[in-house]
């Protein structure tokens, strides 16, 4: 079964970020789904505000039909900012349609080679029959953009796993399904730190994590440049200690940062760590599954 390429962004505050992404994925897509909430509030229910000039853009980019507009109440006062966000990345991914390849991308992330995680995919389109017997999440790996400077853009030295693909969209944590993980050598840039104080601010208290941010992790970004990151150690927004060092990229142009790590090859994953967390995760599915007796859950390292 050969299912099609669907793509899905949360749109919200951070729209103007799309005209980086969107180019970047067209070409390999099938459709690409914007879900935007109708009232123009975020998970914790401050307005923000999309220019028309912005769809404009989307008539204009948008050559091959391919980008649909699903607006909702996404929402809800009831529940928590992470469970807004789960929400709705459930109902966008069955708006999608399942028995496709789900893959939900947020606007601040840039894929160095999305035809090559399309590849990837398609090794396991045989998951697409009966996906809900059998889960699988699609992995790759995150650069974290930190933060821009005088002359460049300084980012985390160690790329994170983050979840991009599912074939059944069962999720319980951002996007995060019980399904077994699959990891491919895959990099893509993540532009969630790199903003300014102002934008910055707005994202740490409107997100789904904005109740487990780390209380030090603003005062440490305000502090760090091109000419001291070296003294400093611990970045993550959540876990400091998951994001020991930064290093520097010379330039500040996305499609520059892109050609660069394409000619080091220096952040990529080896083949063998693949194949071995590939296989951790093999046996952690099916002994949770057959020893356990629980079915389409599994553990996530």
């Amino acid at each position: 079964m050969k299912g099609k390429i669907q793509i899905g962004y949360l749109v919200s505050y951070d729209y103007e970020l799309l005209k980086k992404s969107i180019p970047i994925i067209y070409q390999d897509a099938d459709t690409i789904f914007f879900a935007i909430d109708k009232k123009r509030l975020t998970w914790k229910g401050d307005s923000f505000f999309i220019e028309e000039s912005f769809f404009q853009w989307i008539d204009n980019f948008d050559i091959e039909n391919k980008i649909v507009i699903y607006e909702e109440d996404f929402y809800v006062p009831t529940l928590t900012t992470m469970e807004c966000e789960i929400r709705e990345r459930k109902m966008l991914s069955e708006k999608m349609g399942i028995g496709n390849w789900l893959i939900q991308i947020d606007s601040d992330e840039y894929f160095v080679n999305f035809k090559q995680f399309v590849y990837d995919l398609r090794e396991y389109d045989s998951y697409l029959e009966n996906p809900e017997k059998k889960p699988v999440q699609i992995c790759a790996f995150l650069i974290m953009l930190y933060k821009y400077t005088d002359n460049g853009i300084l980012y985390v030295d160690k790329p994170q796993k983050a979840i991009f693909a599912t074939n059944y969209p069962e999720y319980m944590f951002g996007r995060r399904t019980y399904g077994r993980q699959i990891y491919t050598n895959n990099i893509v840039l993540h532009e969630s730190l790199s903003r300014t104080e102002e934008d910055l601010r707005f994202k740490l208290k409107s997100w789904g994590h904005n109740a487990e941010v780390d209380n030090g992790f603003l005062v440490k970004w305000l502090k760090v440049n091109e000419n001291n990151y070296k003294e400093y150690r611990d970045f993550h927004y959540l876990k400091p200690k998951r994001c020991k060092k930064l290093a520097f990229f010379p330039t500040k142009t996305i499609s520059e940062i892109i050609d660069i790590i394409r000619e080091e090859n220096r952040l990529n994953r080896s083949a063998s760590l693949l194949w071995f967390k590939n296989f951790e995760q093999r046996i952690k599915f099916l002994s949770k599954k057959y020893f356990f007796g629980i079915d389409n859950k599994s553990v996530s390292d």
